[in-house]
């Protein structure tokens, strides 16, 4: 089986790794933290792991647009980067494919895991920040300007500020980084996402949350009509919480409701998912 490589930059640690067969293996892997001269370090760590691949997936926080990254304020310097082109200077003719670290992780489960088989579904990442991915005839949609799934900006209330005000409406409601600062502020003491929702903390403050969430994500669902929809990201450690609150307003609120399912890859999920799009790109 031919090499591939996978490159993951999120907002914290950059992942690596080469498979050598069509699964969810890594046959080796690097982790480096995100900073400076973010993207220069990640291709000479590449580089070192694995010197001539088949093809290379790369996935990153922030969506690509007119061959630049956008919506990715918090790795320095990597908004507004030449991706695109960068990769093609360093990789020649060497197939490489690129996309958002929430559709990367969809292409993972749709090759591998729960949305294997799925014509439309929907991908789910409750994590820090929140987002999904739309799956349509058997691939993941990218939007008109590689931003579909971007729920993290959709309105709570109306009239509320939002993007053009510098705002994520729903995700500074119900993600991970957001409960965090709320809980924080609530109790006086730093939290955690994870301590919030496993423990009896801020019980209202969960709870409020779980339904905005709910509320959204069935929205979603009526939209899109998806037979399946899959469940990921870090918050997922709280899966016995969550899926039930999900599961049970998608199946009150959606005239079809879908099947609701955790993801099969809860850690380097992203990184499993620019191994498939490697994959795809040598097929």
């Amino acid at each position: 089986m031919t090499r591939v490589l996978g490159i993951d930059v999120g907002g914290t640690k950059v992942a690596i790794g080469v498979s050598t067969a069509d699964g969810p293996a890594l046959s080796a892997h690097v982790r480096l933290d995100t900073g400076p001269d973010t993207l220069a370090r990640a291709l000479a760590a590449a580089r070192a792991l694995d010197g001539a691949p088949a093809a290379v997936g790369f996935s990153t926080c922030g969506v690509i647009r007119d061959g630049v990254v956008r919506l990715a304020p918090n790795v320095p310097g990597w908004e507004g980067l030449e991706l695109p082109r960068l990769l093609q200077e360093a990789y020649g003719a060497t197939p490489v494919s690129i996309d958002n670290d929430v559709n990367a992780a969809a292409a993972a489960e749709l090759r591998w895991g729960a949305l294997r088989g799925v014509s439309t579904g929907v991908y789910l990442n409750l994590g820090t920040g929140l987002a999904a991915a739309l799956v349509v005839d058997g691939r993941v949609v990218p939007g008109a300007h590689g931003a579909a799934g971007e729920i993290g900006y959709l309105q709570v209330t109306p009239g509320e500020p939002a993007f053009a005000d510098g705002r994520v409406p729903l995700e500074e409601r119900v993600a991970g980084g957001a409960l965090a600062a709320r809980g924080t502020a609530l109790l006086g003491r730093p939290v955690t996402a994870a301590e919030l929702l496993g423990g009896g903390h801020a019980r209202e403050l969960v709870d409020e949350a779980l339904r905005t969430l709910a509320m959204s994500v069935a929205n979603l669902c009526v939209v899109l009509d998806p037979e399946r929809l899959v469940i990921g990201g870090g918050m997922m450690g709280a899966a016995e919480l969550i899926l039930p609150r999900l599961a049970a307003e998608v199946g009150r609120a959606v005239p079809f409701p879908p099947e609701v399912r955790p993801a099969r890859f809860a850690d380097d999920a992203p990184l499993l998912g620019a191994l498939a799009l490697a994959r795809a790109a040598v097929a």
